[in-house]
């Protein structure tokens, strides 16, 4: 007999940086961009005047889009990394960013990886003091490569 196969939620997540983990941090609300798409190039062939060949000729990924509450760098290995490389100029590729897709028992069940990460913008939400929200920071990470697995 067949085993049931079920879908998986997506509110339990955690992203791990290759970053000195002496800091606190904190997981992150939403990520997006883990997307790859194939850019195609048209060919046209000679005597063939009915269609168009299409072919793949490279991958194209993200960006990577991270949201989270904002933390003091003091708090956050990410925060200063950003910071680095906004406030300083002092780009430092990660090696590899994972986001990990966590099971009730919070057990790993899917993975991607996204190698050669570093960022692209980071923004900070609306200040409103008419409202008690947490203050979201957004992370756009540019990647080269994403690798899917179980």
């Amino acid at each position: 007999m067949a085993q049931n196969a079920y879908q998986n939620v997506n509110f339990h997540f955690l992203v791990n940086f290759d970053l000195d983990n002496s800091g606190s941090e904190v997981g992150f609300q939403s990520v997006t961009g883990l997307d790859s798409t194939l850019e195609t190039e048209s060919v046209k062939e000679g005597g063939q005047n009915k269609f168009t060949h299409v072919i793949p000729v490279r991958r194209k990924y993200g960006p990577l889009v991270l949201k989270r509450g904002i933390l003091k760098p003091s708090q956050s290995q990410i925060t200063k990394w950003l910071q680095n490389a906004f406030e300083h100029e002092i780009v430092v590729p990660r090696l590899q960013v994972t986001v990990v897709l966590l099971d009730e028992q919070s057990k790993p069940l899917l993975n991607w990886k996204a190698t050669n990460v570093w960022p692209i913008s980071w923004k900070v939400g609306e200040l409103n003091a008419e409202q008690g929200n947490v203050l979201i920071e957004t992370l756009e990470l540019n990647y080269n490569e994403l690798k899917f697995s179980e």
